[in-house]
């Protein structure tokens, strides 16, 4: 025999039990973006990508710097969306730096200049990024 009102009691606590499975996906995507400042400088690397004018080297094939922004930024969402990035280093370490498929390094070639690695020149953009201004 069933106590008098225990369906409204299992009622309530099968909305409760949703409101708070609601509420930790709500918290969950809203800690997946970094914080503000990091993200300022992230929206910064993937502007310098773009506008390069540099070729980027991928699993085999070289790039347009259009395309590489397309790709890395891909990649940055996806990795933002399991709360994997925390910092403009963290986006440079695991979206911009090397391919999650093959391992290998991404390249860059701007004009003349030699083939080099994307991240130690994220890296040293980013640090000319936050140099305080003069």
């Amino acid at each position: 025999m069933r106590a008098r009102g225990g369906g409204r009691v299992a009622c309530r606590a099968a909305t409760g039990a949703a409101l708070l499975a609601a509420f930790c996906v709500f918290v969950g995507v809203a800690r997946a973006a970094p914080p503000p400042d990091s993200a300022r400088e992230i929206g910064h690397l993937l502007d310098y990508l773009g506008m390069s004018g540099c070729k980027f080297f991928r699993n085999g094939s070289w790039y347009s710097a259009d395309r590489a922004v397309r790709h890395v930024n891909r990649k940055y969402e996806y990795l933002e969306n399991r709360d994997a990035i925390d910092s403009a280093e963290s986006f440079i370490e695991q979206a911009a730096s090397r391919s999650s498929v093959s391992g290998h390094a991404y390249l860059v070639k701007c004009g003349s200049d030699d083939v080099v690695e994307v991240g130690p020149w994220l890296r040293a953009e980013l640090a000319r990024y936050r140099l305080p201004p003069h």
